[in-house]
């Protein structure tokens, strides 16, 4: 048999064990947030869309799946832009189009705009960037290049007649559960959710799934996951993520709590330093007290101070150069 005909059986097959196992779990009734009144829904285009749209010069067309591969295979470029198992599709679901699961149109439809995060204006190759260098541990495609072309047209191209600044959009980020964590939430009780609903697919000890070399599904933390600077380190994020897109399949199945708890469950275990770093943990901390303030870093969690260590994981290097201040003072 084709080895390329065994790895894709091999993956099916263990996509379909963990949704038969997470099903068999009385999921009941799917439910993801209603759009909020005054918000509008925007439906991105699709594969066959850019493949069919007869507006589209050849050479465009071929630019934008070029991205659209970047996107959805950006293993591909492991050790040269990725450092870890992640790929863009891994947060950004659904091809980057579906509300609620990431959807990177909004990015191209409000960039540039002020970022609280870098706390200043930031453009779409910028925000890609960030993507890189947080979810990815990675180093970005160079700003004009043609690799970033390609990645920004295929962002460009899925806001395809949405509305352009515009920051009303339904499903876009995730807050809806609020941005303040319940004060019962427990490390215990989200390992628990965790084993009965994640382990399957991430692992008992978080590192994800791969089928001869390709990742199936991503790790969660340690090396090989995002680094302390990704959003997702954020239990807001991670709480509001999970539930509207987990476990597989099956969307907004797990309650407020159980998405509370496995998200610090899961953001309580050490992953690869922020490249913002700047040797000391407590001056990290404050220095970007706006970001971390939502995150356990810094924090001592079963006796471990998470961040406190001078791991990059598999990158030989911390803060990508690419990543840098502006101001027009």
């Amino acid at each position: 048999m084709d080895t390329s005909l065994k790895i894709t059986l091999s993956l099916i097959g263990l996509s379909l064990a963990g949704l038969a196992i997470a099903q068999s779990q009385s999921p009941g009734e799917v439910k993801l947030p209603e759009f909020e009144q005054g918000k509008y829904v925007h439906e991105a285009p699709t594969l066959s869309d850019i493949e069919n749209d007869p507006n589209l010069h050849k050479e465009l067309r071929k630019v934008i799946l070029k991205g659209r591969d970047m996107f959805m295979n950006t293993q591909q470029y492991r050790g040269e832009y990725v450092f870890n198992d992640m790929d863009c599709k891994s947060c950004h679901m659904g091809e980057g189009r579906l509300p609620w699961a990431a959807p990177v149109w909004p990015a191209a439809t409000t960039l540039p705009d002020f970022r609280g995060k870098n706390q200043h204006v930031n453009s779409l190759e910028e925000r890609i960037a960030g993507c890189f260098s947080f979810s990815m541990n990675g180093k970005p495609p160079e700003y004009g290049s043609d690799d970033m072309l390609a990645i920004v047209a295929y962002h460009q191209y899925m806001a395809k007649g949405a509305k352009v600044y515009d920051s009303n959009i339904a499903g876009r980020g995730f807050s809806h559960l609020g941005k303040q964590m319940p004060e019962n939430i427990s490390y215990d009780a989200g390992k628990k959710v965790y084993e009965d609903n994640c382990a399957v697919c991430h692992g008992q000890n978080g590192g994800g799934k791969t089928v001869d070399g390709q990742v199936v599904f991503p790790p969660l933390w340690g090396d090989a996951s995002y680094n302390w600077g990704a959003g997702m380190t954020r239990i807001f994020t991670a709480a509001s993520f999970i539930q509207n897109n987990m476990p597989l399949g099956q969307p907004g199945r797990l309650s407020d709590e159980e998405a509370w708890n496995v998200a610090y469950f899961i953001n309580a275990h050490e992953r690869p330093q922020d490249p913002r770093y700047t040797g000391e943990i407590k001056e990290t901390r404050e220095k970007y007290k706006n970001f971390y303030q939502w995150s356990l870093y810094g924090q001592e969690i079963n006796g471990q101070v998470l961040g406190d260590h001078d791991n990059t994981g598999e990158k030989p290097f911390l803060k990508p150069e690419i990543l840098k201040s502006r101001s027009f003072d």
